[in-house]
């Protein structure tokens, strides 16, 4: 097979000449018929005949582009997939795309220049502005107003198209995905799923729909749930207001004046002893005229402003609670656009404060607080100048103002928020799945212990998948949303704002005593929640769904344990009976830019992967991304990408050396009875056996899903198998000493390459394969992983290091003397352990040394060296 080795091997080509080959020979095509036969048998998934390996791959968002993250954390999951295929495993390696949810409309709107507006009607032949302006078009003024069926349309064109370029990326990187198990979480089937596990969700009592404070994004005119929020520094001021009582006034300090029309009590702690006498009494607002009550909570604090601070409805997320937990009116004045409502508050009654209010409504929150400053100045309620501060105020994670909280009418699911009993339940789940790393799952258990609401999964969007529900009209026409209308399973999926409710024609929409059909599409997580059931056709391929649930393996980032992990989490044990989905976790951590600041589109640090895989090729950044730990941030300097060049020398090394090794032949070796038949040399038997013990390490840091440990196990071998042994055995596999010594020599060569490429197959999987063709039939992929018994099972005897030390030793004294390494030597000393005088062949050939001697030391120290046609040193 050596006719077969090029004269010069290079990286430069090598993925698009093994991405077609591994896609025509379906090296990585999972078995579904081996994986069902026995799991339909049983009715169960099986782990004994035809073991499948199950990963529930996260689906990118397929909007804009890929980002080296992805390439980072996406590489540690391929690295196990390729390590469990190698073991015998039945890969099930799917790729989604979440195609669903803001960012896909936004760069829809920007790319095509057009936005949304459901009043308008279908174009049928439309064509938009422009195509291809990212970030061209991100004013709405700018926008062309399309209907919500054409707008539709032009997200779902560009998604396809989003989706070709991230497939081509992927594969150019190596991923070693099944792509026939590909699916798309806006696709007609995923749509069908998720509406079918929401009605089982609202059928079960676990969905429901509540008006109800509800965090909103003023931009984007949509509710955003919890796990959705960041905070931002702000600056801001604090302001001093003056309540008035019968006791005198009550100085409060507020970040937000504006909201003091909808003030609906003032608050201290319970043990502040300043205010403990006017529990039970009222106060004045100023300005607005409104009696409110004096309570206590446990939530204020007694060190912030001057203690006792005031409930408006609502200024934050503990106004909410306040609110909830002490049953106080709403008087919210915060719309739907950010502005003030046009009526006040009920409880504003007098002329002047009306006449005050009248003064905010319309205004954005910005010009409202000015406004009521302005007001409290001229009554002089306002005590001395405002105070600048900075402070954290919450944002959606996508949105550029900050959010405010109005009354709406949503749907939720419930998650544990208000319910001690499915808490308590999550956390327990938690506590069954394998976290890598174990650390990780304190992040989990936070998360469920601090939330504070149930899900909610209604957005105010376009492009999702549509909330299954109708409402009918009474003979006023008022919804009767109590009694919403839902479809039979086999009908989905459905579109309520198009398709008719069940039991009505298109006729009686919008009519009294007809139905309206909710506008609402679900929360972009209530869809990736079901990744295990939309790439296992959960009830669509029942059988294919038994052979692979439970995962065996969730990876992700940590950045969405709070989101994906947590949703998919809560859907499994909601639907499956407690279930969880997955068997492991595995956490990959951030990449962080130079100054260890993580990547992010909103920070302009982000760099994108393709120029790297051209400059660099795909091994060497593959390299990179898998010599970092699970949950560890890697920092990445595309200036100077010291670990991708490792990544380059290591696969071009990998290369080289095997080409020297495999250019050997049986023939050549054949003349000696021993040919073939195993090492003999004690050097030979003990770098095997020392490559026995790092297959034992690395599978074992395998198991413990340690991708790095077993890289870094096999690199140092590598280097000491090309730098020390190989100039070692050189010239007695050249046949400079005995047959019997050029077999030994032979065989361990290609049994430490044989071995040591499918150690670095699940990393540099282009070089190994390119290498493994050159002298076996298939897939290093689909090879074995290597076992210690390949080697040598027998201990290590300790030579291999002791010769290394000389080969260190000869090589010095011939540097020090300013002498070529290929200088003949005609007589050295090497002091050291007796062992040593196991090689004397050997390091007489590579040191060209005609007389050696030995001499019993505890250190290898090389000495009395005499070069030939010199005088000794």
């Amino acid at each position: 097979m050596s006719s077969q080795i090029p004269d010069k091997p290079a990286l430069e080509g090598l993925e698009s000449k093994w991405g077609a080959s591994w896609e025509t020979q379906g090296t990585y095509r999972f078995d579904r018929d081996a994986a069902v036969s026995t799991s339909s048998t049983a009715g169960t998934r099986s782990t004994e005949e035809h073991p499948v390996f199950s990963i529930d791959t996260p689906p990118p968002t397929a909007s804009g582009s890929l980002h080296i993250g992805h390439v980072f954390s996406y590489t540690h999951t391929d690295i196990i997939a390729r390590q469990q295929r190698m073991l015998g495993k039945n890969v099930f390696y799917p790729m989604g795309w979440d195609d669903n949810g803001l960012p896909t409309e936004r760069r829809v709107q920007n790319y095509y220049g057009v936005r949304c507006d459901p009043s308008l009607p279908y174009e049928p032949d439309f064509t938009p502005p422009f195509e291809g302006g990212d970030n061209k078009s991100s004013k709405a003024a700018d926008q062309k107003p399309i209907s919500r069926r054409n707008f539709i349309e032009l997200c779902e064109r560009l998604t396809v198209e989003d989706e070709k370029q991230f497939e081509d990326l992927w594969r150019k990187l190596g991923l070693s995905v099944d792509w026939t198990q590909s699916y798309r979480t806006i696709s007609h089937e995923s749509q069908a799923m998720a509406q079918k596990a929401f009605l089982r969700n609202l059928a079960r009592g676990e969905a429901y729909q509540a008006d109800a404070p509800t965090l909103w994004d003023v931009t984007f005119r949509t509710a955003v749930a919890q796990a959705e929020l960041e905070d931002k520094d702000q600056p801001g001021a604090y302001h001093r207001l003056a309540f008035h009582h019968p006791d005198g006034d009550i100085h409060i300090e507020t970040t937000r004046p504006e909201l003091l029309p909808a003030c609906v009590a003032l608050v201290a702690h319970p043990d502040d002893e300043r205010y403990q006498h006017l529990f039970g009494t009222t106060a004045t607002t100023p300005v607005f005229d409104v009696q409110v009550p004096i309570v206590a909570h446990h939530l204020a604090q007694k060190d912030k402003g001057s203690g006792i601070a005031m409930i408006c409805t609502f200024g934050d997320l503990t106004d909410v609670i306040w609110w909830r937990e002490l049953d106080l009116p709403n008087r919210a004045i915060i719309g739907f656009d950010g502005r003030i409502i046009s009526d006040p508050p009920a409880a504003i009654t007098s002329a002047a404060a009306k006449a005050a209010y009248g003064q905010l409504a319309g205004k954005t929150v910005f010009s409202a607080k000015q406004a009521v400053v302005d007001l409290l100045k001229a009554s002089g309620e306002m005590i001395g100048d405002p105070k600048s501060i900075t402070h954290p105020v919450k944002f959606y994670e996508k949105g550029d103002k900050p959010l405010e909280i109005v009354s709406t009418r949503q749907w939720y699911i419930m998650n544990g928020g208000r319910s001690d009993d499915l808490r308590a339940r999550m956390v327990d789940l938690g506590h069954r799945i394998d976290w890598h790393p174990e650390f990780m799952k304190v992040r989990y258990e936070n998360w469920v212990n601090g939330l504070n609401g149930d899900w909610l999964i209604s957005r105010q969007r376009f492009f999702g998948v549509p909330i299954p529900v109708w409402y009918p009209l009474d003979a006023d026409g008022n919804p009767v949303f109590d009694s919403p209308i839902t479809p039979d399973e086999a009908s989905l999926p459905v579109d309520p704002s198009s398709d008719a409710a069940p039991g009505f024609d298109e006729s009686r929409r919008n009519q009294p005593g007809g139905f309206v059909g909710e506008l609402d599409v679900m929360d972009t997580w209530a869809t990736s929640s079901l990744t295990p059931q939309l790439a296992g056709k959960w009830e669509s391929d029942q059988e294919l769904f038994t052979a692979v649930f439970p995962y065996d393996l969730r990876p992700q980032g940590q950045d969405i344990i709070r989101t994906w992990l947590f949703s998919t989490a809560l859907r499994s044990l909601l639907e499956f009976d407690g279930q969880a989905p997955w068997k492991h976790t595995a956490i990959s951590g951030f990449i962080v830019d130079p100054d260890r600041k993580k990547m992010s589109k909103s920070k302009g640090n982000v760099v994108t992967p393709a120029g790297m895989l051209d400059e660099h090729g795909s091994d060497a950044v593959r390299y990179w991304a898998a010599s970092s730990r699970l949950g560890t941030d890697a920092a990445f300097d595309p200036q100077n990408p010291k670990q991708i060049k490792i990544g380059r020398r290591l696969a071009i090394k990998v290369l080289n050396a095997s080409k020297f090794v495999y250019s050997f032949t049986d023939a050549e070796v054949s003349a000696h009875a021993t040919a073939g038949t195993g090492a003999t040399e004690a050097l030979d038997l003990d770098l095997l056996a020392t490559l026995a013990e790092v297959v034992r390490t690395a599978t074992k840091a395998f198991n413990d899903f340690d991708h790095a440990r077993a890289l870094e196990t096999a690199e140092q071998f590598f280097w000491t198998f090309c730098d020390d042994y190989l100039e070692l055995v050189k010239e007695r596999a050249y046949g400079a000493t005995t047959p019997e010594g050029q077999a030994s020599a032979v065989y361990t060569l290609r049994t430490a390459i044989d071995i040591l490429l499918r150690l670095f197959a699940p990393f540099i999987p282009f070089a190994t394969e390119e290498v493994w063709s050159w002298t076996h039939e298939g897939s290093v992929h689909g090879a074995a992983w290597p076992s210690a018994a390949e080697a040598n099972e027998e201990p290590t005897t300790g030579l291999l290091p002791l010769v290394s030390a000389a080969l260190i030793g000869i090589r010095r004294a011939k540097t020090d003397a300013k002498a070529s390494q290929k200088t003949e030597v005609s007589s050295a000393v090497i002091e050291g352990p007796a062992l040593l005088a196991e090689a004397e062949a050997d390091l007489k050939a590579v040191g060209r040394i005609a007389e050696l001697s030995f001499v019993v030391g505890t250190e290898v120290a090389v000495r009395d060296i005499v070069l030939t046609d010199q005088p000794a040193a």
